[in-house]
């Protein structure tokens, strides 16, 4: 069988499907701009990429960035299929326009889209600051970048969304095309290890006897809320001389705009709040491998987010048996509920985030079978074998016709 993925970034969320169909002998290629690792038996068809929007582009200036990657990406298609013939099946991401004339290149080969995100003006992560007031060239913008996904979405098979809450923001008159399943999590690399040791920048190892609290985000920044994260962690460090804080991110911006004076999240919180930095560590962004050991070291790990995509990293968290407190925010809502697997929080109250994290510091006990069962939760419903068992069904059927 040969199967084509499409994204604008590789690999995204089709590292671990891409994979396991090239180790099942699937030939298996890669479309996109540019691709920062390299998947074993895994070829990658880059394409052109357009020139990036200003920060205050007009709201025209949307369609025309996802039509010149639509072109760039069908281009690149057409001169595939010109040189080897058709594919069984184009699994592609629909966001960014990659998708968008994919019909037009092959009329008869069954495509398969990944939906992420659909834009809303209100209700979601747009709003969701009390503080924002949205824009009616913010509005425009939007409905703009909707636009690629539902010119993409007219024309593909079918759809898969990652959560049940990321699938409910598409029209209702779409929703029926688009099925649920998660890109999964591995539940033997993620695991409890109760010997586990880290190993700090400065070269300090600690263990779970440590009381460490963790943040995990790709950028700090407010969409995941750092601001919020810092402040809590401040009044914890005040109560609990041991605490220590380990933050692993960069000083990017992945979502919403940057900071007003352009500094980084990290300096601006470190300043507002105050707080000794030799009680918090800030790691960067870190390997994976490094990563999965610092959930697996972590007393109870911070997962806070406007309502938008859900990050992998709180799944990870979970399943490697960490008490995860969230926002009680839709997306966290569907796999976290208070007082059972997880406990949740207000997004907008430090006060209260730093209470949570105080008592599960103090009682670390009480909180042992709610972190037995966020594994399970994990395990029940996004392991990763699973997870491809059921996405690779789903390509082999449309595939079949």
């Amino acid at each position: 069988m040969k199967v084509v993925f499409v994204h604008r970034r590789g690999p995204g969320q089709f590292v671990h499907l891409a994979c396991h169909l090239a180790n099942a002998g699937w030939q298996v290629s890669f479309l996109c701009e540019g691709m920062n690792v390299k998947l074993p038996g895994v070829r990658v068809l880059r394409h052109r990429s357009p020139d990036a929007l200003p920060a205050h582009a007009k709201p025209a200036s949307h369609i025309n960035l996802h039509t010149e990657v639509g072109h760039q990406a069908a281009d690149t298609l057409a001169s595939l299929v010109a040189q080897e013939g058709k594919p069984d099946i184009v699994f592609g991401h629909i966001g960014w326009g990659s998708m968008m004339f994919a019909r037009d290149v092959l009329p008869d080969t069954p495509l398969l889209g990944y939906c992420e995100h659909f834009y809303h003006a209100s209700g979601r992560d747009v709003g969701f600051d009390p503080q924002e007031q949205v824009s009616l060239n913010q509005r425009k913008q939007l409905r703009l970048r909707n636009s690629s996904q539902l010119l993409t979405l007219e024309q593909i098979d079918a759809g898969i969304s990652p959560t049940q809450w990321q699938k409910a923001a598409y029209p209702k008159f779409l929703r029926s095309k688009i099925g649920v399943c998660h890109d999964g999590i591995d539940m033997q690399r993620c695991r409890p290890d109760a010997n586990v040791k880290f190993t700090l920048p400065d070269g300090r190892v600690i263990d779970r006897t440590t009381p460490v609290v963790t943040y995990v985000a790709r950028d700090l920044e407010p969409y995941r809320g750092f601001p919020q994260f810092m402040r809590a962690a401040a009044k914890v460090s005040q109560n609990h001389p041991d605490a220590l804080f380990l933050v692993a991110g960069g000083d990017g911006v992945s979502y919403g705009a940057p900071a007003p004076d352009g500094r980084p999240w990290r300096e601006i919180m470190m300043e507002e709040t105050g707080i000794d930095p030799s009680r918090i560590v800030f790691l960067g962004q870190i390997p994976h491998e490094q990563l999965v050991t610092l959930f697996q070291v972590s007393r109870v790990h911070i997962y806070l987010t406007f309502p938008f995509v859900l990050s992998w990293s709180v799944l990870e968290a979970m399943a490697c048996g960490t008490l995860v407190i969230g926002s009680k925010t839709g997306p966290v809502e569907e796999i976290i509920h208070h007082g059972k697997n997880g406990l949740l929080t207000d997004f907008w109250d430090p006060e209260l985030l730093a209470n949570q994290i105080g008592d599960v510091l103090t009682h670390p006990q009480r909180y042992e079978a709610l972190r037995q069962l966020g594994r399970q939760v994990v395990g029940k419903r996004y392991n990763l074998e699973h997870c491809l068992a059921r996405q690779t069904g789903a390509l082999e059927r449309l595939a079949a016709g």
